[in-house]
């Protein structure tokens, strides 16, 4: 409603105009300092000044920047509460503040579309009225599919047949409609689920079924309870995937481009079998399009090998890529691996390219300088031959670690082995520090709408301590970009907006965290772990927003309802979630003001005791 309203900041004289005042950002400080002193810091408040106040209490601030005088103007003022800040912000923010608003409103409606599991997944509970209609809202979206009819979207998600729900529609939605009620009564058959794990515990044969996702693969994965299958991975990339993933790839490296101004000599790429599985290869796209590449493939359909394009069809240099491979894909799909080892080594030998065009030969003549040619044309790595993981979830969980570089360090240690068609967990350490020291960014995909970066303990441990660990070769901050596979749009986000946005519309959203805490210590157990992945990603990426905190506290420990509730159905999970807070401001990801730290010593000696208690042998009850 504040956006709404029309903006009186061309109504207000500012500060500098009224003093002729060359500096703006500083008259406008100094003036509405005085202002809000002299008037007991309420009468000068503005709707401009509310709505920026408003935008630096949750850190909008970085999601949408501010025009430059108004941050100068916060940076003069930065000992100063928000309210002054805010106030002399506005002021600078003459003929601006509609344009702001405007783009304010986009970003809260993009948080206000974002889609995002609700609770947890009880085996055959079939969808409700309400659940029904998020899928089918979110499937007939209206940009990849048509949008559903009102009144048939209604009558479906009430559980009337097809007749009542083509009722007062035209002909041509017919066909949307049909396939509406179909996909309406698949999800209801997953009623089957808890009769196929039986039949599986009896080694009785179960369906198959196609795996993945139903936004992005269709209806075609329903019903669920199915003994799913993949993909043959002689046909990775499929064609889909092809051109998504050189889509991503392009858009990756012309990012960089517009922000330094020269290409990247080296992007790093997560592949993760259980993503490539969903994407049909996505991520091994994104790495052949970097490097230049196409499936070559046979008349059976089987990519034969990936072959170099040319680089005046290229149109730009060809990028070095750093493949990191979970222990799944490394597993499923060795048949890729060395698909692309091989092209990795012929990019790198490719003589008649010149270097400055060729950035993975560059890197091989370089490193040929300290390695031998098996060495030195490596670039793929993983865990050891039989190994998974790469600890750095494990010593964050138990706080086993004093610097964020001893979490970088143990990624490093625990993916420093080669693989290809020579090598299957060779130790090539010197190789990928020196890939790592000249990494530009990293691309990592989200395979589903349904978990995301803040939601699974192996995206810090992965991506963040990766980041981690090339940020400490270089000296300075690298950039991870996130890609969401199930979007229509290719945009690669950078990581920390992606952090901002999947906290603001999960951890942070009530209607996210009462669907969680109302599964009782299942739900209890989820927002625990989250906690624990928050100090993760300020561990290893650096993330450290202190709204995130300031939110989370007052959502999960200091409302009493939803501490009672969260403390009554998994203690040991409440007390996790109040001592990653503690943690948090021990290690200075968090600044939290005296009140609300000592509340929280109180709260956590509260639940130990009472977790003592809990576990008092029965044989000593009587003794205390």
């Amino acid at each position: 409603e504040l956006l709404e309203a029309p903006s009186s900041s061309e109504q207000m004289a500012t500060a500098a105009g009224a003093a002729g005042a060359p500096n703006m950002a500083a008259a406008a400080a100094a003036t509405t300092t005085a202002t809000l002193e002299d008037h007991g810091r309420t009468s000068a408040v503005t709707l401009e000044g509310t709505v920026l106040q408003a935008v630096l209490a949750a850190g909008l601030q970085k999601d949408v920047p501010l025009p430059s005088d108004a941050i100068e103007t916060m940076e003069v003022l930065k000992d100063e509460d928000d309210e002054i800040r805010a106030e002399a912000a506005a002021k600078t923010m003459k003929g601006s503040f509609t344009e702001y608003a405007s783009r304010l409103r986009t970003y809260l409606a993009e948080l206000e579309q974002t889609l995002f599991s609700s609770g947890l997944h009880t085996l055959s509970r079939p969808p409700d009225e309400h659940a029904l209609r998020s899928y089918l809202q979110a499937y007939f979206d209206g940009e990849g599919r048509s949008k559903l009819p009102q009144v048939a979207l209604d009558s479906l998600c009430r559980g009337e047949p097809l007749a009542a729900a083509l009722h007062g529609c035209s002909f041509t939605d017919t066909t949307l409609v049909e396939e509406a009620a179909g996909i309406r009564d698949l999800l209801l058959r997953n009623t089957e689920e808890l009769d196929s794990m039986l039949r599986a515990l009896n080694g009785e044969y179960i369906l198959p079924a196609p795996g993945g996702d139903l936004l992005r693969d269709g209806a075609g994965v329903l019903p669920t309870g199915r003994n799913i299958h993949a993909l043959d991975p002689y046909r990775i990339p499929s064609q889909a995937a092809l051109a998504r993933g050189l889509a991503t790839a392009e858009a990756s490296v012309q990012q960089h481009f517009k922000e330094f101004g020269s290409y990247p000599e080296t992007i790093a790429v997560n592949l993760w079998g259980l993503e490539a599985i969903k994407t049909k290869g996505e991520s091994v796209a994104v790495v052949l399009g970097l490097i230049g590449a196409r499936p070559l493939f046979e008349a059976t359909g089987r990519v034969a090998r990936y072959e170099l394009v040319p680089l005046e069809e290229l149109g730009r240099p060809r990028v070095d890529a750093l493949c990191s491979l979970s222990g799944i894909f490394r597993d499923t799909f060795s048949n890729v691996v060395d698909l692309l080892d091989d092209a990795l080594r012929r990019a790198a030998k490719a003589e008649d390219e010149p270097l400055e065009q060729n950035f993975v030969r560059k890197h091989f003549l370089e490193l040929c300088e300290s390695e031998d040619e098996e060495g030195a044309a490596t670039r793929i790595f993983s865990n050891a031959a039989g190994e998974f993981g790469s600890l750095v979830n494990e010593r964050v969980s138990g706080g086993s670690w004093d610097q964020s570089e001893d979490l970088g360090e143990t990624w490093a240690q625990r993916n420093a082995f080669a693989f290809g068609r020579g090598q299957r967990g060779t130790e090539r350490r010197g190789v990928l520090d020196a890939l790592l020291a000249s990494t530009g960014s990293m691309v990592q995909l989200l395979d589903s709408v349904e978990y995301g970066l803040t939601d699974i303990q192996e995206y810090y441990a992965n991506t963040g301590a990766m980041v981690r660990k090339m940020s400490d070769l270089q000296g300075r901050k690298v950039d991870a970009l996130v890609v969401e596979t199930t979007q229509k749009e290719i945009r690669p986000r950078k990581l920390d907006s992606v952090l901002r946005r999947e906290y603001r519309t999960k951890l942070l959203n009530p209607k996210w965290a009462e669907a969680m805490v109302s599964e009782g210590s299942g739900g209890a157990f989820e927002v625990s772990q989250r906690m624990t992945a928050l100090v993760g990603w300020g561990a290893t990426s650096e993330f450290r927003e202190s709204w995130v905190y300031d939110q989370g506290v007052q959502q999960y420990v200091l409302d009493e309802d939803m501490a009672k509730r969260l403390k009554d159905s998994n203690p040991e999970a409440f007390r996790n979630i109040v001592g990653r807070f503690l943690e948090a401001n021990s290690r200075g990801m968090w600044d939290a003001d005296s009140s609300t730290l000592e509340k929280l010593q109180d709260v956590y000696s509260a639940v130990e005791d009472e977790l003592e208690g809990i576990f008092t042998p029965a044989s000593q009850v009587g003794m205390l």
